[in-house]
């Protein structure tokens, strides 16, 4: 695992609105990928609010590489439909993670950051970076764009490997 500095689990809760594709509903799934790593949820039939609860996991080698995010409607005897994309900037988690490693006593359900939404990521609302369990995560809504609508709900947590450093 030459270069790999961890692994992140991309927790894909729910769509939320997302853009009818077939008759009067879609039958979404979520493709996740970083770098040349692709991932998948499974197939929601007739849902346009589907909840995927899919646990996704992804080599991170690059603090800096942005998690690209498409939604598709599974189409049985035709190309699949797109159902818009986003990006997860992980920079602000993984910065986050590096200076609260060693921590103690810190409180379940502590926020640690948050971030903003803003024109230059995709998120809906504010993200909050919490301390959670004895781990550090990220709950976000992502928007979803090149679409008429749709957001997707997203949780990510970061697995160090040992002896490795989280540099942003």
């Amino acid at each position: 695992m030459e270069g790999v500095m961890g692994l992140l689990k991309l927790r894909v809760k729910k769509g939320i609105n997302l853009a009818v594709r077939d008759t009067k509903t879609s039958d979404p799934y979520l493709v996740a990928t970083l770098d040349t790593q692709k991932t998948k949820t499974k197939v929601i039939k007739g849902n346009c609010n589907p909840v995927w609860n899919d646990e996704l996991t992804l080599t991170v080698r690059d603090p800096k590489a942005p998690i690209h995010i498409a939604v598709y409607d599974k189409d049985r005897f035709s190309n699949d439909d797109s159902m818009g994309v986003a990006e997860i900037d992980v920079k602000p988690y993984i910065e986050c993670l590096r200076t609260g490693l060693n921590m103690k006593n810190v409180t379940n359900g502590t926020t640690l950051e948050r971030v903003q939404p803003g024109k230059h990521n995709f998120l809906a609302d504010e993200s909050s970076i919490i301390w959670e369990n004895g781990k550090i995560v990220q709950d976000m809504v992502l928007r979803l764009r090149e679409v008429e609508c749709g957001e997707v709900l997203i949780q990510i947590e970061m697995v160090p490997l040992p002896g490795r450093k989280l540099n942003v």
